[in-house]
Order: structure tokens, then C-alpha cells, then sequence
């Protein structure tokens, strides 16, 4: 399986846009790190056709070491959540884009 790399998308982006490599690496990290810090300020990041992206706040609970058995308990944490769109989903099985059915994902 091969992975997509930033390396890959800055290759992509000189071949496509037409870009120096330099401008397009430029790019691609102005990007990534704008997106960071909309996530890491606790902002939503939409990308139409693609998904979203979010920050979640889990609470405190008790978890169980599978080892052991014994209860330790997990400190509350923010998560980050990838929702795809139901475009994503439809090229990624290869089916039929679904109609717009007027839901905002």
C-alpha cells in the first residue's frame, strides 16, 4: 500500500499548478500549518467534497489495563475527528456519487 507523503503532495502541486518545487513546498506547508492552528484553536476545518475535520473534547473516565485488570484512570484529552463526505466515501468504494440531499457534509 503506498502512502501519500508531503514530499508527494509538494510533486504534485509543482506538476499540476505549475509552481517552482520551492513554491510549491512553501504552499503545501502554509497550508498544513494553517489548518493546524484552526484545529489546535479549536476551529472546524471544511473542505468541501472531502470532509471535515474537528476537535472533540473527551471527559475523564476509568479505563481497565487489559493486562492486569486494574482500573486506571484516563485524563480528559481533546481528539481530533475526521468526518468524510459522502463524496469521499462514494470515489473511495467506487460507487455512484449520492444526489444532494441538501445536508451540509
Amino acid at each position: 500500500m503506498n502512502t501519500v507523503t508531503r514530499a508527494h503532495l509538494a510533486e504534485t502541486i509543482y506538476t499540476e499548478v505549475g509552481l517552482s518545487r520551492n513554491e510549491s513546498a512553501d504552499l503545501l506547508e502554509t497550508v498544513l500549518a494553517r489548518m493546524s492552528a484552526a484545529l489546535e484553536a479549536g476551529e472546524s476545518i471544511k473542505i468541501s467534497g472531502f470532509g471535515t475535520f474537528s476537535v472533540r473534547q473527551k471527559g475523564r473516565r476509568i479505563g481497565r489495563n487489559p493486562k492486569t485488570g486494574e482500573e486506571v484512570p484516563i485524563l480528559p484529552r481533546r481528539v481530533l475527528v475526521f468526518r468524510p463526505s459522502q463524496v469521499l466515501k462514494a470515489h473511495v468504494n467506487h460507487t455512484a456519487i449520492p444526489a444532494d440531499d441538501g445536508s451540509d457534509e
